[in-house]
């Protein structure tokens, strides 16, 4: 479906993958503000209608598809990933995250396309590191990662690397756990829907969370300088599950969680969750990773990017989920 593409301040075209996920739709409304010339990929439904973007259908894997795209574009945001922690899911995570983002490199390099920014994540950086604050000059080691999913972010990473090695100009951009008003059936927004229905336990793990408007401004930002062979890790705030959760249940006025889960009963519930799933074959809502994750205290470091741009300022985190609670319950139609 191709919608009329005229009348623009600018003929700059701009290929967006992932563009119906979390962070890519957020992407996708700031570049639409900015009146920018849009391609984006969709699988099965088109999210929402707007003269202003053509809508492609197809996927990462058809590499010619990819080639006739990024024919006449001159930037590409790499969003589209597979996030997953149950380790069934390894053979789909490294075909989506890393032959996937191997077909956009190279479909970037044999286009001519000006600048790739690609979405990685922290996961790459190997992010389970006690006692160790997390910076861009880390990478992802077995001892440092839990997760087939940090490894396939390591390995696409990787891609983009050797796309810049053969001339590439192209940035990586490495969020904590980005945190937007989206389906709170899946993904992180379901930490949300979780706090308000007033799920009782907690856990005293820290990790970094980061609002998706200030992930896709910074995108936004890194793609318009000159910057290139960089990564950056994308954090607001490093804090505890239990903060976190407290800062969401007082936004919905809910109860905020009250049980901490202790290691063992971390231990004992992916146990129970992993008989479960295979029984009922379904995916099991804690695994082995999360469990792992969620007890573990790790810290980012943002200096790097906010050395970079200057003038890029975070939102403060009690500000973002305050204003996801308010999008999440209208969503919901639960005001």
């Amino acid at each position: 479906m191709t919608q009329n593409l005229t009348n623009y301040s600018t003929d700059k075209k701009i290929f967006v993958t992932g563009a119906t996920g979390l962070l890519g739709s957020h992407l996708i409304k700031q570049l639409l503000n900015q009146r920018k010339k849009i391609k984006a990929l969709y699988r099965s439904e088109i999210p929402f209608s707007n003269n202003t973007i053509e809508w492609i259908k197809g996927d990462v894997f058809d590499t010619i598809l990819l080639e006739e795209i990024l024919n006449d574009v001159d930037e590409v945001y790499h969003c589209a990933a597979k996030v997953s922690f149950n380790p069934k899911n390894k053979k789909e995570l490294f075909k989506t995250n890393i032959e996937g983002t191997a077909n956009i490199v190279n479909a970037s390099l044999n286009t001519g396309v000006k600048k790739l920014l690609h979405v990685s994540s922290v996961s790459a950086l190997g992010r389970i590191r006690e006692n160790t604050t997390v910076n861009e000059t880390m990478q992802w080691s077995e001892e440092t990662s839990n997760s087939a999913y940090g490894e396939s972010k390591y390995l696409a990473e990787l891609e983009v690397w050797r796309g810049i090695a053969e001339g590439l100009n192209a940035v990586i951009v490495n969020p904590t756990i980005i945190i937007g008003a989206s389906d709170w059936n899946k993904g992180s927004s379901e930490i949300f829907k979780t706090v308000y229905k007033e799920f009782p336990y907690y856990t005293n793990g820290v990790t970094g969370f980061v609002d998706a408007d200030d992930v896709a401004k910074a995108m936004i930002e890194l793609m318009n300088s000159d910057i290139s062979a960089e990564r950056f890790i994308i954090n607001a705030e490093n804090i505890s599950y239990k903060d976190l959760f407290d800062m969401i249940a007082g936004s919905f006025s809910k109860q905020a969680p009250q049980k901490k889960v202790t290691s063992f009963m971390a231990a004992m519930i992916w146990r129970l969750e992993a008989i479960k799933s295979f029984v009922t074959n379904k995916a099991p809502f804690i695994t082995k990773e999360t469990a792992r994750t969620a007890l573990a205290k790790v810290y980012f470091d943002n200096s790097k990017l906010l050395s970079a741009l200057p003038s890029f300022k975070y939102t403060p985190l009690r500000n973002s989920v305050e204003r996801i609670c308010k999008e999440l319950l209208t969503l919901n139609n639960l005001n």
